[in-house]
C-alpha cells in the first residue's frame, strides 16, 4: 500500500484490489462513432468483443490459465445502444469446471446526462483452458448464482462510486519491446476520468487538465489492464478525478500498479 499527495494537498491511498473476491465484475466503456452502424448504434461485433473481453478477464480469473472462447450461447440482443452513450458490461462465472468455465455477461447503457439506464444485451460465454497451460487444474466448482439473472440483483454503481475501465494489452497497443505504450496508457486513463466525471455531475464535460502522471511500473502485452477512476473533490463547474492503474497477468495473477493521475474535467453547456 501506498500513498499519493494530490495537488489540493488531499492524500489518496493507493490499497490494490482484492480481485480473488470479485463474484461479479463491473466495467464500463464509450459507444465511439466509429464502432457503430449507419443507423448510429453500436455495432452488434463490437458489442460482442466488450463482452468477450469481459469473460476472457472472468475466465483467467477462474481457471487461472490461458484461456481462449469455446462457445457463446443464449445471446438477447433487447435494445439498440445509441452513439455517445456510457456502456456497463458485467460478468459473473455461472459454472467452472476443470478446463472451462460459464460465465454469464449483460449489457446495460446509461444516458451521462440523464442517467437513464436500459439493460440491451445478456448473453453467456463459454471458455476453456488450453490444454497446453502449464497451470495448475482448478477443482470442479460450481459458481455462486445460477444464471444471468443474478446480474440484474447486483447493487447498482452510484454516479460518484468509483468506474473501472478494463483493457487488453494487444501489440497494436505495445512498443517494439512488448510494453503498453504511454500514449494508449494516458487514453484509458482519460477514458475512466470522464465516465467518472460525467456521472458525477450529468453534464457534459471535458478534459481540462491532467495535473499529476505518475509511471510507476509496465504492462505487457497479453496483461489486462484496470483503470480505477473516482471523483475525489468538485467545483462549481468543474471535478477533480483520481485515476489508478494497475496490470494482471491473466493466467498467473500477478499484479502490480502501474500509473497514477490527477485529472481536472469541466462541464461545458451545449
Amino acid at each position: 500500500m501506498s500513498t499519493l499527495t494530490l495537488a489540493a494537498g488531499a492524500r489518496w491511498t493507493v490499497a490494490e484490489p482484492d480481485v480473488t473476491a470479485q463474484t461479479v465484475l463491473t466495467v464500463f466503456d464509450l459507444v465511439w462513432p466509429e464502432q457503430s452502424n449507419h443507423h448510429g448504434t453500436l455495432f452488434g461485433g463490437a458489442a460482442l468483443a466488450m463482452l468477450d473481453r469481459l469473460a476472457f478477464i472472468m475466465g483467467s480469473r477462474a481457471l487461472r490459465g490461458t484461456v481462449v472462447t469455446a462457445a457463446v450461447s443464449r445471446l438477447d440482443f433487447r435494445a439498440p445502444i445509441p452513439t455517445g452513450q456510457l456502456v456497463e458490461c458485467r460478468a459473473r462465472v455461472g459454472r467452472r469446471g476443470v478446463r472451462s468455465a460459464l460465465i454469464h455477461t449483460r449489457l446495460v447503457t446509461e444516458d451521462a446526462l440523464s442517467g437513464e439506464r436500459n439493460v440491451c444485451i445478456v448473453g453467456d460465454f463459454t471458455v476453456v483452458r488450453r490444454a497446453d497451460s502449464e497451470e495448475a487444474a482448478v477443482e470442479a466448482t460450481p459458481a455462486a448464482g445460477s444464471g444471468s439473472a443474478d446480474l440484474a440483483e447486483a447493487d447498482e454503481a452510484g454516479a460518484s462510486a468509483a468506474v473501472c475501465v478494463a483493457e487488453i494489452v494487444f501489440p497494436g497497443h505495445a512498443n517494439h519491446r512488448g510494453i503498453l505504450h504511454g500514449g494508449a496508457a494516458m487514453e484509458w486513463i482519460a477514458k475512466a476520468g470522464f465516465i467518472a466525471a460525467s456521472r458525477h455531475l450529468r453534464r457534459s464535460v471535458v478534459l481540462a487538465s491532467s495535473e499529476r502522471l505518475r509511471f510507476v511500473a509496465p504492462a505487457h502485452v497479453g496483461d489486462v489492464v484496470e483503470v480505477e477512476a473516482q471523483v475525489c473533490s468538485v467545483g462549481r463547474r468543474s471535478v477533480r478525478v483520481m485515476a489508478r492503474m494497475w496490470a494482471e497477468h491473466p493466467a498467473t495473477g500477478q499484479r502490480r500498479f502501474c500509473t497514477s493521475a490527477n485529472l481536472v474535467y469541466v462541464a461545458i453547456d451545449d
